[in-house]
């Protein structure tokens, strides 16, 4: 019976935690905390030296429980991104993914020695486990914060995090082993781990991906089967990767990054369950890394751990960030928000799991050590990602309106979805707004009543319409039965151009520096080279200090966008806009003159004034 008891008090606690985890949530948008800092202190309070009281040092079973987690939610991640976010960043995501954790490893770690007393290799150890950001944290406090960069910023923090594991755990692996051996593996043995270590989780992970793809699709499964069998292929293409010695963190993502660019059966119901599964395992290895750590013991540690995290935070990442990304073009602001965005989280603090788990002399140093400085990276970097990006000016605004929408998977079809929506008052379909050509209306609900598109008439507000549209397309419908507010209004100072304006003639009507890739280019093949087939409405290109923003899609294609000044006030009158309104007075005074009118009225300013509208027009024309 005791057993039974202690059994039952495991899954109270273990679901009151949870519970409460999920309540912090409250706390965290309240207030604006990093949902990860929560949860790892709810799991230090509720350990030996906090009000719990809880006893857990099983560096194995967090080991476990942290495969586990990362597993899933580094699937998840490669699930939610397109391939075409890989345009233009690749390049220089993985050279900060492997050249840029290799730089931080190393000046982190030089200063890590001399801090902490330990020697070269030891401190080289202690630089790896911290040296890589945590694409689990990267990608939990975006979503969580609701930050929206500049896609260029977003995509290289995104691939750079969720690709840049694999070489901070061959890292930690190699110097673990160097640190007990010193006369070990040599310079060739460590790069044959290391290509072994990419081809073998490269390979499994897209094979497993294609798969997935391959079953999800032929086998019919029962209803809610099929979330079920994706996070159970993630976890297996996870463990199987390590155990014929692969990087399974670069498996999971690359699965998950083929799946989500597949046609797949229910993805809809995957999306959502992953969702919820992804919340479930950072709160529960958040938890559990909380009660592993002895807070009486870390404050040993604090000093030189600070001096650790604020060198890494200054100056290890930052240098890395800047040699790896100056070659490509990037901006001063770009490379310091990617900079500060360095988050540590529980990768770090599983990678000083090893040394303990390898028997290593000094473990506790490297485990305490590497959670202080996830304490700070969270509290300090997690809590300010929205306010740097803001300060820099890489802050777009979501134009994306709130909308309810309604996905049901079509058994045996992948080229088509049914979509239902609420049809909200002043929403674009009830002032007549064009339906596009790819979507087909089957059903009509009004007032519990199924019409069809032809004996339904007019849409009424409340109406529930279903339509029948590609799956990568369906996104697009929103702005149709969206709420016409401030998300589809441009205000006073942006002026429309036509798809097939040349951008060069766009630039040069408001003096602004053409982008080398969209030299020779018009509006809509601009839209289309940045974006590829993904463009939607709200999408923008910067063009620095303005935006060129699509506001009008056409056979998938720009038909109208508009220039969108910077919001941050840093543009006097005299700057872009008075630029422009000085063009427009040009090519006024010379269509007058031209018409036979050599010189300005007196009244010249009055009527330069009635004639705005029609230089909205000739600017919209161009």
């Amino acid at each position: 019976m005791d057993s039974l008891a202690v059994a039952n008090l495991v899954l109270l606690f273990g679901a009151f935690f949870v519970v409460l985890g999920i309540a912090t949530s409250l706390v965290a948008s309240r207030f604006g905390a990093p949902l990860l800092f929560l949860f790892l202190c709810l799991g230090m309070i509720a350990g030996q030296d906090g009000i719990g009281g809880i006893v857990f040092n099983d560096f194995r079973v967090a080991y476990l429980v942290g495969s586990l987690a990362l597993a899933v939610i580094l699937f998840d991640g490669g699930l939610r991104t397109r391939f075409s976010s890989f345009r233009g960043v690749l390049v220089p995501a993985v050279m900060l993914s492997t050249v840029g954790v290799v730089i931080t490893a190393g000046v982190t770690g030089l200063v890590a020695a001399l801090v902490l007393d330990l020697g070269l290799l030891e401190g080289l150890l202690v630089g790896a486990i911290v040296a890589s950001t945590d694409a689990a944290a990267v990608f939990f406090l975006m979503r969580s914060k609701g930050v929206q960069l500049r896609r260029r910023v977003a995509n290289v923090i995104e691939i750079e995090s969720a690709t840049n594991d694999p070489v901070a755990v061959f890292l930690t692996i190699v110097l673990v082993e160097l640190v007990l051996a010193p006369q070990g593996n040599g310079w060739v043995e460590i790069s044959l781990i290391l290509a072994q270590q990419a081809l073998v989780g490269a390979a499994i992970g897209v094979s497993g991906g294609l798969a997935l793809a391959y079953v999800l699709n032929r086998v019919t499964l029962p209803q809610g089967l099929h979330p079920l069998l994706v996070v159970a292929a993630a976890v297996l293409i996870f463990a199987l990767t390590g155990v014929l010695e692969g990087s399974g963190f670069l498996a999971a993502y690359l699965a998950g990054l083929i799946l989500g660019n597949r046609p797949v059966r229910a993805f809809p119901t995957i999306l959502s369950f992953h969702d919820a599964t992804t919340w479930l395992s950072q709160i529960v290895m958040f938890l559990v890394l909380g009660l592993l750590v002895t807070p009486s013991t870390l404050i040993d540690y604090a000093l030189p751990a600070l001096l650790v995290a604020a060198f890494l935070i200054v100056v290890g990442r930052p240098v890395a960030v800047w040699l790896c990304l100056t070659p490509f073009g990037f901006s001063r602001r770009e490379k310091t928000f990617v900079s500060w965005v360095g988050l540590r989280g529980a990768v770090s603090i599983f990678l000083a799991a090893i040394p303990t788990l390898a028997d290593v002399p000094n473990a506790d140093v490297y485990f305490n050590v590497a959670f202080f400085v996830v304490l700070v990276s969270l509290l300090v970097q997690g809590w300010s990602i929205a306010w740097a990006a803001g300060r820099l000016g890489l802050k777009v605004r979501d134009t994306g309106p709130e909308i309810k929408r309604l996905e049901i998977d079509l058994p045996g079809q992948l080229e088509l979805e049914l979509v239902g929506y609420p049809v909200a008052d002043q929403s674009p379909v009830l002032a007549g707004a064009v339906f596009p050509s790819w979507m087909r209306i089957v059903m009509i609900v009004r007032r519990g009543e199924v019409l069809t598109p032809e004996g339904a008439g007019d849409l009424q507000v409340g109406d529930y319409v279903y339509v029948l549209a590609p799956p990568a397309r369906v996104a697009r419908l929103d702005r149709l039965f969206a709420t016409l507010d401030g998300a589809t209004a441009f205000g006073v100072g942006t002026f429309s151009f036509a798809g097939d304006a040349p951008i060069e003639d766009v630039c040069t009507l408001y003096g602004l520096h053409v982008p080398a890739d969209l030299k020779g280019l018009t509006v809509a093949d601009g839209f289309a080279e940045r974006f590829e087939d993904r463009v939607d409405i709200g999408d923008r290109i910067a063009i620095e200090p303005a935006y060129l923003l699509a506001t009008a899609i056409r056979d998938d294609r720009v038909a109208k966008a508009v220039v969108e000044f910077e919001e941050d006030g840093r543009e006097g009158p005299h700057g872009i806009a008075g630029r422009f309104g000085a063009r427009m007075r040009e090519r006024f005074v010379a269509r007058k003159a031209r018409s036979g009118e050599t010189r300005p009225s007196p009244d010249a300013a009055a009527d330069a004034a009635r004639e705005a509208p029609s230089r909205r027009d000739e600017a919209a024309s161009l």
